[in-house]
This record gives structure tokens, C-alpha cells and sequence, in this order.
């Protein structure tokens, strides 16, 4: 007989492994492919020989489950290098793709670098019917820049003819990440090649073609799609934004011409009602609103509250404030179902009308919830506009039970209310007080950075900046800050613009880094590439400070009475604004 030791050791793993195997046969678990006495082989071969090998649950080891057991317990224990490594190497000694899927998302969800990619490619090669499996080992070959390996991953997600079209409106969702924006565009042309009759692959060209500013390409391939598929409101709209490029107007008759022969299409009339509004064509706006509400009544869509809403907020933005209220009153009557927010709406729409009981009513009518720090925070700034700042701060002290987020907005509020009532020292001194108690999330430390500018700490605002883009490294605000504070003083030029470049690659077409990169162009002596710059910014919104530079560029090209044209009328629309008025002042024959 051998030793109590011994006789436990031969004992527990056959009573182990019929426990597991009765358990597992519950659940469905062991369905699984083949191991009773697994041998390593080249998976590839295998698949394409018999496909993934089955194996009847009688046949399972009891190694085969004492490996599952401890990978199954070290994944329960956060231990997922270990589990995600076990299951990687069952499936690869089995062939069965759902163990490969199972060490793919343990290696994803347990972040285990050097595991996820043979995981997932693994995956894909054992189950290559699986979209998902395709989809993952795409993703992760994308990430890390291997376009020409996923390219043929790419292609056989387009080869089902049932799912082409989705795949190819997939594929910029999936590449769009990406700052190649020519390799992407390259990409995607050669995937549509072999497809030139459907409407889907000029579509996802065309949107590559524009995030990559080949316009041309973009509009080409349009027309294209809208020869194959006539009315296709999703390619009208994107065509709108090309030309939105070129000039506000051109897309702006863009959509009209549409709507004329498709007269019903809700969606660009309210983008040509948008476009309008942000062009200042306040009353060719407001004719498209009662078509847009009459259309949505008899659309099907059941969205008739939406649109009225909508429809409030354009009119809202074109300053004809008493229609707006009209039209968020009838959104609450067609019963939208976030009332809190057109509460505030309406808060904002009597704020415009100097009706400052009323709007405080309104917001005091937005009860504990999602929407009641907004409406606390805005009804401080009316008190900080309307009374003094320490009232708003002490209103905004008195908020109650707020989560540590929360917190952190309200010390934002109350810094940026400091800020515009030019007390910048305390503005600052609240936040330095708060990078230092709270976690610093990047935008915190974005807005210290800006109060250290503003009371010329310009090697912390660097410096803090910089935590900001290492922490967040998709923070376009904190390029563009960067870059424009290097621009403004006139140094590190090469570096200022390649920070405003990276700010707008990451958040295309913002009028405010539009505005940066026009600026920094001026300061390097680029002339007519700032104007192009600028002229694009301030069509797309005429702030003051855009307008202030646009001026300025202009009076140096010597084009002295469009700049005073556009300080002028920017004058009338903000006649505070300190940056405007010293343009204005300085350029002043």
C-alpha cells in the first residue's frame, strides 16, 4: 500500500475531474474540441483539413481539466496572465476556437500585452467564419499600425455579400483613429476596387478622402454613390461638409438643390437649417423651420418632440429668443421626455430677454438628478452676472452630496467666475489648491495651466500642459493651448505648429485651432496661408478674437478696408471684447 500521500494524489484528481466534467456538461462548456490525448500540430493545416475537431466530453483528461480548472480560478482571481496563457495554450493544443476566443478576451480585458495578439490571430485562424473574430484580429493589427497586415482581414469582411454594405460604413469607424490619414485613404480605395458598383464602398472613399482633405477625391466618389443610390440622405449630408469646405454657400445650394427633388428629406433640411443659422441667413433659417415641423408630424419616426426642440434651439442661436420659447413650450406639450433639459433651455431663452426671474424659476425647477448641477451651475452664473461672484460662489458652496467629479466641476466653475470678474490670482489659488487634494483629472489640469498663464507663470502653464496631453493624449484643447501660447508670443514657432496641426488631426475642422494654425502661419510670415486659415475659422463661427486676427492679417497684406470691415462688424457684436478693441486700436490710420 502506498503512503497516505501517495493515495490522495491518485485519489483526488479522478473525483476532480468528474466533478468538473458533470459541471462543465451543465453549462454547455465542453461541447469542445478534441484533447484526449492532445498532440501540438500546425493549426493552420488542421483547419483547413477538418476544420475545428470536435471532442466528446467522455473523452476529456484529466490534465486537459485540472488546466482549465486552474485557468478558470486564476482569471476569478485578477491573476488573467496566467488564465489568458492556459487557455491559449489549450486551444492551440486543441484546435477549438472558443477556447482561443476565451484566452482573446481574457488577454484584451486583463490588458496582457504580449498574449492578445497570438490570442486573437489564433481566434481568427480557427474560426475563420466568425465576423467578430475578424473584426477583433482587424482592430488590433489597425492599432498598431500594420495596415498592410489587416488589409486582407479587411477584405474578407467585405466578401459576404450580405453584409458588404455595413462593412464597408464599418470601415472608417475602424480606421478613423488612425493620423495616417493617406495610408487609410490608400486603404480603403484598394478594398473598393473590386466593388464598383456598390454605393456603400464610394461612400466610405469618400470619407476618407475627406478626413484626409483630398476633397476632390471625396466629391468625386460622391457623385458616384449618388449616381448608384439616388436620395441617399447620409451621402448628401457628407457632400454638404465637403463643400462646406470650399465656401458655406456652395453647400448651403448644395442642399437646397437636393431638397428639390427630394422635398421630404427632414435631415438635410434641418442641416441646411443649421448651416444657415451659423451663416447669419436668420430669415432664410427660419422659413425652413415650419416645413421641418410639418414634416416631422407626419414622419413616421414618432420624433415630432425632437425636431419642435430642435427647431427651438436654431431659433434660439438666430436670437429670435421669443419663437424659441414658443417652440421649447410646444416640445414639452408634444412630451419630450427629458423636461429637465428644456427647463434650462428656457432658462437660457429668458436669460436673453433680461427676464432674470423667470429664468431663475425655470432652473430652480430642475430637481436632484442628471440635469441639476447644470441648471445650479448656470443659474450661478446669472447670480455672478446679475449680483457679485461671491454670491454665485456661495450658492455653488451650498450644492450638497456631490461625488468628487462633481467637485471638480464646481472648483472649475467657480475658477473660470474668478477669471472673467478678473480676479485671476484667487482663480488660480482655488485651482493649485485643488490639483493638489484632488485627483487630477487632465482637464483640472488643463484649466490650472490656463489661471498660471494668466497670471504670466508661463514655465508652470508648460509644464502642466504638457501633464494634460501625457495623461489624455487625444486632449486636442491642450495641443491647441500649447501651441497658440508659443504662437501668441512669437516663439518655438516649428513646434507651436506642429502642436496646432496634431490639436486639429485629433478634432478636425475646429474653427478655434483653425484659428491657432491661421495665427501661427501669420507669425512665421505665411501671409496667405493665414488668411485661408483664418477666413475658414470665421466663416464657420465670427468670434471676436478670430476676428481680431483675421484683421490683422488682413491690414498687413494690406488689405486695410476688409480688415476694418471685419473689426467693425465684429464691434457691433461684441463691443468688450479687450482683444478686438486693441486690433481695432492698433492698426487704428
Amino acid at each position: 500500500m502506498g503512503s497516505p500521500h501517495n493515495t490522495s494524489a491518485t485519489y483526488q484528481p479522478k473525483r476532480m475531474t468528474q466533478a468538473i466534467v458533470y459541471a462543465c456538461l451543465l453549462t454547455g462548456v465542453f461541447t469542445l474540441p478534441g484533447c484526449a490525448s492532445p498532440s501540438r500540430t500546425k493549426i493552420e493545416s488542421t483547419v483547413a483539413r477538418n476544420g475545428p475537431t470536435k471532442i466528446d466530453s467522455s473523452e476529456l483528461s484529466a490534465e486537459f481539466v485540472y488546466k482549465y480548472l486552474i485557468a478558470e480560478v486564476a482569471g476569478q482571481r485578477g491573476d488573467f496572465a496566467t488564465s489568458g496563457s492556459i487557455f491559449y495554450d489549450l486551444a492551440k493544443e486543441t484546435g477549438d476556437a472558443r477556447l482561443a476566443e476565451r484566452a482573446a478576451r481574457t488577454a484584451a480585458f486583463g490588458n496582457v500585452g504580449n498574449l492578445t495578439m497570438p490570442a486573437v490571430k489564433l481566434w481568427a485562424v480557427l474560426d475563420p467564419s466568425s465576423t467578430e473574430a475578424q473584426q477583433a484580429m482587424t482592430e488590433m493589427l489597425i492599432s498598431s499600425g500594420q495596415f498592410d497586415e489587416a488589409e486582407p482581414y479587411l477584405a474578407k469582411l467585405l466578401s459576404k455579400p450580405e453584409t458588404r454594405a455595413s462593412g464597408f460604413l464599418y470601415l472608417n469607424a475602424l480606421l478613423g483613429k488612425s493620423p495616417d490619414k493617406a495610408k487609410v485613404l490608400s486603404v480603403i480605395q484598394s478594398l473598393a476596387k473590386p466593388y464598383p458598383n456598390v454605393p456603400e464602398a464610394h461612400f466610405a472613399v469618400a470619407q476618407a478622402a475627406w478626413a484626409a482633405t483630398q476633397d476632390l477625391v471625396a466629391l468625386a466618389a460622391l457623385d458616384r454613390a449618388e449616381a448608384l443610390k439616388p436620395g441617399w440622405n447620409i451621402a448628401a449630408l457628407l457632400k454638404g461638409q465637403v463643400l462646406f469646405n470650399q465656401s458655406p454657400q456652395a453647400a448651403i445650394e448644395h442642399y437646397e438643390t437636393y431638397l428639390e427633388a427630394h422635398p421630404t428629406s427632414n435631415e438635410i433640411r434641418i442641416n441646411l437649417a443649421k448651416l444657415l443659422v451659423s451663416q447669419k441667413q436668420f430669415e432664410e433659417a427660419k422659413e425652413q423651420f415650419p416645413i421641418i415641423l410639418q414634416e416631422a408630424e407626419t414622419s413616421q419616426a414618432k420624433n415630432l418632440a425632437e425636431i419642435t426642440t430642435v427647431v427651438g434651439l436654431l431659433a434660439y442661436q438666430a436670437g429670435d429668443y421669443q419663437a424659441a420659447e414658443g417652440y421649447f413650450q410646444q416640445a414639452l406639450k408634444a412630451g419630450f421626455k427629458d423636461v429637465d433639459q428644456i427647463y434650462i433651455y428656457l432658462a437660457q431663452t429668458a436669460e436673453k430677454q433680461d427676464h432674470n426671474q423667470v429664468a431663475t424659476d425655470w432652473y430652480n425647477k430642475v430637481l436632484p438628478g442628471p440635469r441639476y448641477l447644470e441648471a445650479q451651475i448656470n443659474l450661478a452664473n446669472l447670480i455672478a452676472r446679475t449680483q457679485n461672484v461671491d454670491k454665485a460662489i456661495e450658492k455653488l458652496d451650498a450644492i450638497d452630496d456631490l461625488t468628487t467629479e462633481q467637485q471638480i466641476i464646481v472648483i472649475q466653475t467657480e475658477a473660470a467666475l474668478l477669471s472673467r470678474a478678473k480676479r485671476n490670482q484667487e482663480s488660480f489659488n482655488l485651482l493649485e489648491k485643488a490639483v493638489k487634494n484632488l485627483p487630477n483629472t487632465p482637464e483640472l489640469v488643463y484649466d490650472y495651466a490656463l489661471a498660471a498663464e494668466r497670471i504670466k507663470k508661463l514655465d508652470l502653464m508648460e509644464t502642466e500642459l504638457r501633464k494634460a496631453i501625457a495623461a489624455k493624449p487625444d486632449f486636442a484643447a491642450a495641443y491647441n493651448a500649447l501651441g497658440y501660447s508659443y504662437a501668441d508670443r512669437n516663439i518655438k514657432l516649428d513646434e507651436a505648429q506642429q502642436l496646432i496641426e496634431k490639436a486639429l488631426s485629433l478634432s478636425p475642422n475646429d474653427h478655434y485651432m483653425l484659428d491657432s494654425l491661421g495665427w501661427v502661419h501669420y507669425r512665421k510670415g505665411n501671409l496667405d496661408k493665414a488668411i485661408t486659415y483664418l477666413q475658414k475659422a470665421y466663416n464657420m463661427n465670427p468670434d471676436p478674437e478670430i476676428a481680431a486676427h483675421l484683421g490683422e492679417v488682413l491690414w498687413q497684406k494690406g488689405q486695410h478696408e476688409e480688415a476694418k470691415k471685419i473689426w467693425r462688424d465684429a464691434l457691433i457684436a461684441d463691443p468688450d471684447n479687450e482683444v478686438l478693441i486693441m486690433a481695432a486700436n492698433k492698426f487704428k490710420s
